[in-house]
This record gives C-alpha cells, structure tokens and sequence, in this order.
C-alpha cells in the first residue's frame, strides 16, 4: 500500500462516514421515499445549527488539549438569558451581543479556573456543567420563558436574504466554520492552539503565553456555546432551561468523529462539521425508521465508543 494512502483514508474517513449513514437510511423501503429527499436534508441541516457551532468551539478547545462539558448546561443558561431579555424588550442586535457574552462569561471562569489554578479540564467542566443548569433553573424560577414572537425569530428562523432554499441558521455556521478554519490554519494563535495540545511543556518553553491562550480558547469556546444557545432558542421560541441535556456528548462525538484526538494537538473544523452532520443523519434516520428514543440513544453511545477508539487507534498508530 502506498505510504500516502493511510492518510489519505484517515483524512476521507469522516466523509466516507457520512456516505455510508446516509446510504443506510436510504436504502431501507421504510425510509427510501422520504430520506434521501431534498426537503428531509434541509431538516437535518437545519438540525445540525445548534451541534455544528457548538462543534466549532469545542474543536478549538480540544486541539489545545482540554474539552468542556458544561457545553449543554451553558446553551440552556443562554437561551433563557436570551428570552428574558426579550421578554424586557431589548432590541434583536442587544440580545445577540449579550447571549454570546454570557457564554463567553462562563468560558471565561471555566479558562480561568483551568489556567489559573491548573486544575484538569475534565473536573472544573463538569462542576460548571451543573452551575451553569442550576443557574439556567433560578433565573427560569424552574419554569420555562415564554415571550411573543419577535424579529429575532424572523431573523434566525426565516430564510436568509442569498437564498430561499435554506435557513439563516445554516449560512451562519457555514459562515462561522470558513472563519473559525482559517484561523485555525492560517493564524498564529491557531498555530499556538496546536503546539498547546501537542505538548504543553514545550510551548511554554517556546514562549507561548499558556494561561492567557487557555483563558481566551475556553472564553471563544463559549461565546460559540452562547450564540448554539440563541438557535436553541429560536428553535424552540422559549427559554428552557432543562434543554440540551447530553447534548455535550453529539458536540464532543462530533469532533472526535472529524479527527479530533482527546490528547490535544490535532482535529480541524471541517471534520467537525461532517461529524455533527453525521450525528444529525443517525437521530433524523433514527426517527423515520420508528426506532424508539431509548434506541436511538444506544446507537449515539456507540457511535461515541468508537469514536474514542477510532482517536486511540490514531494516536497508537502514529506512536
């Protein structure tokens, strides 16, 4: 086998992917009228929004070498920030500024706490997780926050003005993973993220700012969490805050299905994007085939054991 084609195989593989899902719920006499449809694929892109940016600030924090758990509960927190403040009037522009913050905000602690007292990612995260729904639950009053239907709806929902096929929703997150990849590229703290999850000793000795890239990863990684929380809120046109439970696991399968390693040092957002794309074709199959929801539910575990073990293969390979 030529030298290059592993490679090459391992860089197709989250396409290859995708082509083989989707060409297991098109074949089935079940779903083979209504899944391979335009109108169904518009529905599971549409579906993708909230995972696929919530992918793109998990790659991130993943290639420097941490991961964050509390992406679920930060959504939840933000979407109820978001119909509060349109509860109490504030404009579509003012309400967008401040969810993003109030993610990043809790990224922000999160990087902190990580950086500053250099505690592992896996235990400060996953306090955060319960916090940020906890607090989700006191500023809900436990309920969920209904407001009238506003133009923000109108802005995230309806179609953007360059196209009539697809929701604003999708061009923004295609939009967000051309940005987010050439900064990750073609940037020097892009370059920094890798050389952090590679090896964070030597970074340090090379001179790069450790604390201060950790706090700023985690602080971008949840203003992408805080703006997946202003979809989830549009999607659903209330404030919830018992939603996106789990969902940290599609967003962290999703990175690793792309090529992500949980070791730090390697992934991109291209591969994020077909692994969230991936996680929407097996729930939006799933449910055409009529599989029951606890089903569905194995099937997405599984596809996140493998994934794992997809990344532990690599990194024994490349050993």
């Amino acid at each position: 086998m030529p030298p290059r084609l592993p490679r090459l195989l391992e860089k197709a593989g989250p396409f290859l992917g995708l082509i083989l899902v989707i060409l297991f719920f098109s074949l089935p006499a079940e779903t083979r009228d209504s899944f391979p449809t335009f109108h169904n694929f518009k529905i599971i892109f549409t579906q993708t929004v909230i995972v696929g940016i919530g992918a793109l600030g998990m790659t991130m924090i993943i290639v420097s070498g941490g991961i964050d758990l509390s992406v679920g509960s930060v959504i939840a927190l933000t979407s109820v920030v978001g119909a509060q403040l349109i509860q109490r009037g504030w404009g579509p522009p003012a309400v967008v500024l401040a969810v993003v913050a109030a993610g990043a905000g809790v990224g922000l602690v999160n990087g902190a706490a990580i950086a500053g007292l250099r505690m592992t990612p896996f235990i400060i995260t996953l306090g955060t997780l319960g916090v940020a729904r906890g607090s989700a639950k006191w500023l809900a009053d436990n309920e969920t926050v209904n407001y009238d239907f506003s133009p923000i709806n109108r802005w995230m929902m309806t179609a953007n003005p360059f196209s009539t096929t697809l929701p604003a929703g999708v061009w923004v997150t295609i939009v967000l993973a051309l940005v987010t990849s050439l900064v990750l590229r073609r940037t020097v703290f892009g370059r920094h993220l890798f050389a952090l999850g590679s090896n964070e000793a030597t970074a340090r000795l090379c001179g790069i700012p450790v604390t201060r890239l950790k706090i700023l990863t985690y602080a971008l990684g949840g203003a992408f969490f805080g703006l997946a929380g202003l979809f989830q809120l549009s999607r659903l046109r209330q404030g919830d805050p018992t939603v996106a439970v789990g969902l940290e696991l599609d967003i962290i399968a999703a990175v690793i299905i792309g090529g992500a390693s949980l070791n730090g040092g390697t992934g991109g957002v291209m591969g994020s994007m077909i692994g969230a794309l991936i996680m929407s074709v097996l729930r939006n199959g799933s449910q055409q085939m009529g599989w029951p929801t606890y089903f569905q539910e194995i099937i997405i575990g599984l596809v996140i054991i493998v994934a794992v073990f997809l990344d532990r293969l690599r990194q024994s390979r490349a050993a």
